[in-house]
């Protein structure tokens, strides 16, 4: 019979995103098998995230200062502001090493069926930051699936009438993908988004 306390943290792990019961079994022992320190490290980890780690007043990224890295960073330019649907996204582009400006980070997207509607996300937010009249230009780079659209859509009404440049990120076939297998949709976008050479 498994003890109480070795239950209790498969239980925990196992309501992660993307870990099942024997992910969670297999971590458990692990820490289990591990050094006291690194249970305690792990402990102290966990703990100081949930305690000091917020939202930036600025972009909403996540900082445990005020303003986030990105904000606070004078090289990125002021012009250009991305627009994304979270945290993770904002990594995703980060990990390119190829976007320079700034982002704001929605928190969601659009879904009326799931009860998410403007209020529910960082617009007015992203509104009130336009108002300085710094940004000339920005950058939708919200997923390509039906509430991505939506939102992105949604977006570029609200934004293009202040007189700024709204662009969506290209959507398409992936590099080692084959036309053969590719859906519809994404063959669709992959024409229409197409450029000269």
């Amino acid at each position: 019979m498994t003890p109480d306390p070795l239950n209790r943290l498969v239980a925990q792990l196992a309501k992660l995103p993307g870990i099942g019961e024997k992910t969670a079994q297999r971590l458990a022992f692990h820490i289990l098998r591990s050094p006291g320190e690194y249970a305690q490290e792990l402990s102290q980890a966990i703990r100081e995230v949930k305690e000091k780690v917020h939202l930036c007043t600025r972009c909403f990224s996540l900082t445990d200062a005020e303003l986030c890295g990105f904000c606070r960073d004078n090289r990125r330019d002021e012009r250009v502001l991305c627009v994304v649907e979270t945290f993770a996204d904002l990594m995703a582009l980060e990990r390119t090493r190829e976007f320079k400006g700034r982002y704001h980070v929605l928190h969601g997207v659009l879904s009326p069926l799931d009860g998410v509607g403007p209020e529910q996300l960082r617009i007015k937010e992203l509104l009130t930051r336009l108002g300085d009249g710094h940004v000339e230009e920005i950058i939708l780079a919200t997923n390509p699936d039906v509430e991505g659209e939506a939102t992105a859509l949604y977006l570029t009404r609200l934004l293009k009438p202040m007189g700024i440049r709204v662009s969506r990120i290209a959507q398409g076939l992936p590099m080692g993908g084959d036309l053969e297998y590719a859906d519809q949709a994404t063959l669709a976008k992959a024409l229409s988004a197409r450029r000269e050479l």
